[in-house]
């Protein structure tokens, strides 16, 4: 856990996960990096703002593969889930439903979030039949903003394809992603 700057209540929180990724912010906003994956995201983040203030909101932002070919640049994510977590199964199980999908936004893609980076065909496959994104920390960021009450936005940038060699693919691409993600910051939090 790294926090860049000073949390406020009159002002957004960016949560990334890797400093390659906020390489190219230029912006007096405070920068948390977790680390990769739901387990460091969702410690950073309850650890940050269970030291308060709270912040405004909180921003994810970050890369993420498409599920699906043609899905490029960055997107506000409307809906986020585990695709790890078998809350069906856990409901009929127990009963209770653990890690339901969550609501963001009106529009935009629905993200699937795990504790694995997908570089494989088939499992971009699968995920495609209920996601159009997949990343390894959205889900964490959204559901620990959501129990602090801090309004929370998913801002993902498509960083490969999620199959075959995206990990060749995502490693030259994250400056590039860094980059257009600093530039959504500048276009879309006045005042930063």
């Amino acid at each position: 856990m790294d926090l860049r700057g000073t949390i406020s209540p009159h002002r957004p929180l960016l949560v990334l996960a890797l400093a390659e990724e906020a390489a190219h912010l230029d912006t007096d906003l405070p920068v948390l990096l977790t680390g990769m994956g739901k387990v460091n995201a969702a410690i950073a983040l309850a650890t940050a703002l269970a030291r308060g203030p709270l912040p405004a909101s909180v921003i994810n932002l970050g890369t993420a593969g498409a599920l699906r070919p043609g899905n490029t640049g960055v997107h506000e994510v409307s809906r986020v889930l585990q695709h790890d977590l078998d809350t069906e199964l856990l409901r009929t199980l127990t009963g209770q439903t653990v890690g339901a999908p969550l609501a963001l936004a009106d529009s935009g893609p629905v993200l699937a979030t795990g504790d694995q980076f997908i570089a494989d065909d088939d499992a971009r496959d699968r995920l495609a039949a209920q996601a159009d994104l997949v990343d390894m920390e959205g889900y964490a960021v959204a559901a620990t903003a959501h129990h602090f009450g801090v309004p929370v936005r998913l801002v993902k940038q498509v960083s490969d394809g999620a199959g075959e060699g995206a990990d060749r693919t995502w490693q030259a691409s994250v400056d590039d992603c860094a980059r257009l993600l600093a530039g959504w910051v500048r276009d879309n939090l006045p005042g930063t």
